[in-house]
């Protein structure tokens, strides 16, 4: 993820200066997903697949003419893959939202010593949501321009406008991601406020009038009344977003079939946010369960049902001090998540709570409760996705470490890019682990074009094999070799990062050429269901750096059964990582991969002392920042 300089403004999202995402030549992608696979697979499957990639690019073939069509829609269209893109990545995808979909960001855990301390930090925090608001729709923000790699160059802002207007619909094969266009006279603007899973509507504005922050708190103070009452209580009807996505598109087909469900499920499609009072765990806030709590909600006796996981922000304000935000990330990346939230770290912190000196509205209308009429339908569909919720809490294996050993000033020390080194350490661990590299996902910003969101820089790079494998056979290598190996692996990391940000990196294109052959309603290239290409995009190991600046930090889960999620937080003296894996699957640990890693992580900072002095780098392209990544929780690009 850019480490970002903050700059005069620019229209939000507006594209003009930004050049297009360039296609990539075809002979170069064919080149480079054969070096990319040739290590990870059978050297017979390999044998199988070379040839199905030389036909595919031979001249006259299919890949010219699916490369052609390409060119000519990249000719008419902002971006050419971003539509393709959003349906693989996201929209098609019919796994739950929570965990296997959603990243979190979890705050510094609070001290509220009561519910009014719970309810005055809510409001501070809401004012803080409508002055970000503000900016965005004043078009305020000062654009984002990336540092690291091509330091300077300014970035699409666009996903910024998705942020409060943006829903995401589940349907029957492929959700739509709707998007509120601005109106000439807009509706009363109001956020939905979850608590006791019932939600409630709160207009932020009255009479063309912003509610103060002491407004805020009264309304606060009235839902936490209206939600007390038991005899009111409605079914928990955010479970049914936490289902698969088909199944709540069942659902909500049968629950729209009545008016009062339809208003209330109106009143949250176009609602700004969520916010989410949550009921005490009950568990101990270690970084490890309040991550847990924020990507679940701690399944359906706890908070899991007091969510709307279609809308793209959820504030979470747990009464035991456990608070972050959830996000859907299909309208952004995780770098507006990351802005957001500091930027409401910072006010809350900078603007003392004015609870006390504002004047009050004398009379404001009561917040409204939303009702839901629930058949017998709706309660069948509710006990299944209270069940799969569950077997979801269950099955989530999640470690949050904080590693103290050294954090980003000692790799730069070393001339090396922070991020390139983690990477390599990440695939050191998976080897000790597993005894094998595999096809590894890391999100990598394209916002220096138009409509950018991102690629993937493959690590598991041959070189970063061959480095690994060095460190395990170390009895025959010398230091000196081992180093040199390390630098041609970070040299690796660091060159396909710069392809990957400059559009030159080969899923999206892969994607493209795939996507198109089927929009031409052509048969199925070869290629595409060749068993190779199945294997390069199950991403065994999703990865992704999210630095913040703010005392807080971001986590996901898998993208496969069998797989891990590596979030990483690099910082001065430390680095923050949460790893995530699934239980149910035999091969994989999170504990045994973080204690591995810390292993990994020692000894390559132990090879760096001893052996850095003895092998240089034999070029400066070597050196880099290595913050220039988008968090991306992807699954295949």
């Amino acid at each position: 993820m850019p480490v970002l300089k903050r700059e005069q403004a620019r229209d939000v999202g507006d594209p003009s200066g930004l050049p297009k995402l360039p296609v990539p030549p075809l002979q170069q992608t064919l080149d480079m997903y054969l070096k990319c696979m040739s290590h990870l697979i059978p050297e017979e499957q390999f044998k199988k697949t070379k040839p199905i990639v030389e036909k595919f690019g031979a001249p006259g073939g299919m890949g010219e003419f699916l490369q052609k069509k390409l060119l000519e829609r990249s000719e008419h269209k902002a971006n050419w893959v971003y539509d393709y893109w959003l349906e693989d990545m996201y929209l098609s995808n019919r796994l739950a939202l929570p965990v296997n979909s959603s990243p979190v960001m979890v705050f510094p855990k609070q001290n509220f010593r009561s519910q009014s301390d719970t309810l005055r930090f809510a409001a501070h925090l809401i004012s803080g949501v409508l002055e970000y608001k503000s900016l965005i729709d004043g078009r305020a923000l000062p654009v984002d321009y990336a540092r690291g790699q091509l330091a300077g160059t300014p970035l699409c802002m666009d996903q910024y406008n998705k942020v409060f207007t943006s829903y995401r619909l589940p349907g029957p094969k492929i959700d739509t991601l709707v998007a509120q266009k601005s109106t000439v006279m807009p509706e009363p603007e109001h956020i939905i406020v979850a608590c006791k899973n019932q939600f409630f509507v709160l207009d932020v504005v009255i009479n063309f009038r912003r509610l103060n922050e002491k407004d805020l708190y009264t309304q606060l103070e009235r839902i936490r009344k209206m939600a007390d009452i038991e005899e009111e209580r409605l079914p928990p009807i955010g479970l049914l977003t936490s289902d698969g996505r088909t199944q709540w598109a069942e659902a909500r087909s049968v629950l729209i079939k009545d008016s009062t469900n339809r208003d209330s499920l109106d009143m949250i499609e176009r609602c700004l946010c969520l916010v989410c009072l949550d009921e005490p765990s009950g568990t101990e806030l270690t970084d490890t369960n309040r991550a847990l709590l924020m990507l679940h909600g701690g399944g359906t006796d706890k908070n899991g049902g007091n969510r709307w996981y279609d809308k793209p922000m959820q504030f979470v304000i747990g009464a035991d001090g456990c608070c972050g935000v959830v996000c859907e990330h299909s309208p952004f990346e995780g770098i507006v998540l990351v802005q957001c939230s500091e930027y409401l770290l910072r006010y809350m912190r900078g603007s003392p709570s004015k609870l006390v000196r504002a004047a009050s509205m004398s009379e404001l209308p009561a917040p409204r409760r939303l009702r839901w009429k629930c058949s017998p339908d709706i309660q069948a569909f509710l006990t299944a996705s209270a069940d799969k919720l569950q077997r979801l809490v269950k099955n989530l294996d999640m470690n949050v470490n904080k590693f103290t050993g050294y954090g980003k000033e000692f790799i730069k020390k070393q001339k090396m890019s922070p991020d390139a080194y983690i990477q390599v350490a990440l695939q050191f661990t998976f080897y000790r682990c597993h005894g094998r590299l595999v096809p590894t996902y890391e999100s990598a910003s394209v916002r220096r074009f138009q409509e950018g969101r991102v690629d993937n820089i493959r690590s598991s790079t041959p070189e970063a094999l061959a480095f690994v494998k060095a460190m395990a056979n170390s009895s025959k290598i010398t230091d000196a070799e081992k180093m040199e190996l390390l630098w041609t692996a970070i040299k690796a990391q660091t060159n396909y990062t710069i392809l990957a940000i400059t559009g030159m990196a080969i899923d999206n294109h892969l994607l493209g050429l795939r996507e198109i052959a089927k929009e031409l309603k052509l048969e199925k290239p070869e290629l595409f269901s060749d068993t190779t290409y199945a294997t390069s995009i199950h991403f065994i190991l999703s990865t992704s750096q999210v630095p913040t600046t703010e005392e807080m930090f971001c986590c996901y889960g898998p993208v496969v059964p069998n797989g891990y999620g590596a979030c990483y937080n690099p910082q001065t003296d430390h680095i923050i990582f949460c790893v995530s894996s699934f239980r149910e699957s035999a091969e994989t640990s999170s504990d045994l991969f973080v204690k591995t890693l810390e292993g990994c992580l020692k000894e390559m900072q132990d090879l760096c002392i001893k052996g850095n002095t003895e092998a240089k780098p034999t070029d400066s392209t070597e050196k880099m920042d290595g913050n220039t990544k988008v968090m991306k929780n992807g699954s295949k690009s």
